[in-house]
């Protein structure tokens, strides 16, 4: 099997608490060392060593919440498109949404989309299955053969599960084996028409607003019942100050629960709608720049435990509408690194706390192989410049649809190699 060295690299590893120049290993599909030590005998015999001096090696990112059109929106989105794009953002593992067509929500899905992703994808693809069939929010779907087909978490994707008595019983059952319920919250009478953040500027352009409210309200329920039934409740996407607060207290009570938060809503607040801008139109909304203060705080403090790109490809005809009936949702696996990385440059969260959440945290949640350097672990890394400008053009979007809420921004921070199970399946 092969060897390769990646040698004089900043190597950045959450999951042994390391920030430290050395090495990596990898041989086969395996990191074999990494660390200050790992060359301490030398580099192997016929190893290929390739120097990194000045770059930063971190774990692959597991982004756990990726809206993938396969299958039955093709034109959006495909296994092989989304991998392709992962891969460029230095993606190694993508959870799949259940928001399909057919929805997956039963054990030939699953195991179409594993299947799928053997033969096309160029990284790790891992489905969730829906708690409730089509995604209706009624009746259940059958945990235990999703689970054993592959099923990673249960999740009604962007649909917010409104039965009480069917969230208890789904947390009750997804305890039972050994599975994460991920809800996005959002009452669904509450939010009725809105579009964007409730507040001055929502009236200022005329736009039916979505209250904080909407979304806490169904949190608080989802938590209460995380209490009850002692079931693993992740807190899918908040994007409020109060929905933090209410994580924090459900977690000093020691409920067995967890929360993300969407890239978009650490880098832009509500006033980046601009004029109508409808790649802007996200769910949860664009919030109040004290939200975003408060999302970014929530992840330095452990409230906030991964972070997602939620990426959600949209074509020109649901998104060049009326801001009020564009559809909701942007791309973002390609740019979720770099974007991130703004709140490292900003000295807002440290390196090693910002690589967990994208990697190493939802690894560990939803029970995934990766989001580590430790040796034995699979050899799922990207090497990074963390200061290397580009600009984001859509010429240069691998993603079908090209939603972007980044085209034409400079960022700071490019991923120069992607290796998943030890193949490099991006250089740039």
């Amino acid at each position: 099997m092969a060897t390769t060295v990646f040698s004089h690299a900043r190597i950045v590893d959450p999951s042994r608490g390391i920030d430290e120049i050395g090495s990596v290993v990898v041989y086969g599909r395996k990191i074999a060392a990494a660390g200050k030590d790992a060359l301490n005998q030398g580099a192997p015999e016929g190893a290929t060593v390739i120097n990194c001096a000045g770059k930063t090696i971190i774990p692959g990112l597991v982004d756990s919440r990726v809206f993938i059109g396969e299958p039955g929106g093709e034109h959006r989105e495909t296994i092989a498109s989304a991998s392709a794009a992962a891969a460029v953002g230095g993606v190694t593992s993508i959870v799949m949404m259940p928001d399909t067509d057919p929805v997956i929500d039963n054990v030939a899905l699953v195991e179409f989309v594993l299947r799928t992703a053997k033969d096309t994808a160029s990284v790790n693809v891992f489905p969730a299955a829906a708690i409730t069939k089509g995604l209706e929010g009624r009746e259940m779907t059958e945990f235990g053969l999703l689970r054993e087909a592959g099923a990673v978490a249960f999740t009604d994707g962007r649909h917010s599960l409104a039965n009480s008595l069917v969230m208890r019983r789904a947390l009750t059952y997804a305890r039972d084996f050994g599975a994460v319920i991920a809800h996005e919250t959002q009452d669904a009478n509450l939010a009725s028409a809105g579009v964007m953040n409730e507040g001055l500027y929502a009236s200022w352009l005329g736009l039916p607003g979505i209250p904080r409210e909407a979304e806490t309200i169904p949190l608080e329920r989802d938590l209460a019942l995380a209490r009850l039934t002692r079931g693993s409740y992740h807190a899918a996407k908040i994007s409020t100050a109060m929905a933090a607060d209410a994580v924090s207290r459900a977690k000093g009570d020691g409920a067995n629960v967890t929360a993300g938060v969407a890239i978009h809503n650490l880098a832009l607040n509500e006033n980046d709608v601009g004029e109508y801008r409808t790649f802007f139109r996200l769910a949860p909304p664009l919030r109040a720049e004290e939200d975003r203060v408060a999302m970014i705080e929530a992840i330095k403090d452990g409230t906030v435990d991964l972070v997602v790109s939620s990426h959600d490809p949209q074509d020109v005809d649901t998104k060049r509408l009326p801001f009020a009936d564009a559809a909701a949702g942007a791309i973002g696996l390609e740019t979720l690194l770099a974007v991130a990385l703004r709140l490292h440059h900003n000295d807002e969260v440290p390196l090693l706390r910002l690589v967990e959440t994208l990697s190493t945290a939802p690894a560990r949640l939803f029970g995934l192989p990766g989001g580590s350097l430790r040796p034995g672990a699979p050899a799922d890394l990207a090497v990074v410049d963390l200061d290397a400008p580009w600009l984001v053009a859509e010429s240069d979007i691998r993603s079908r649809c090209k939603n972007t809420c980044f085209e034409g921004a400079r960022l700071q921070g490019k991923v120069l190699q992607t290796m998943v199970a030890g193949r490099t399946v991006f250089s740039a």
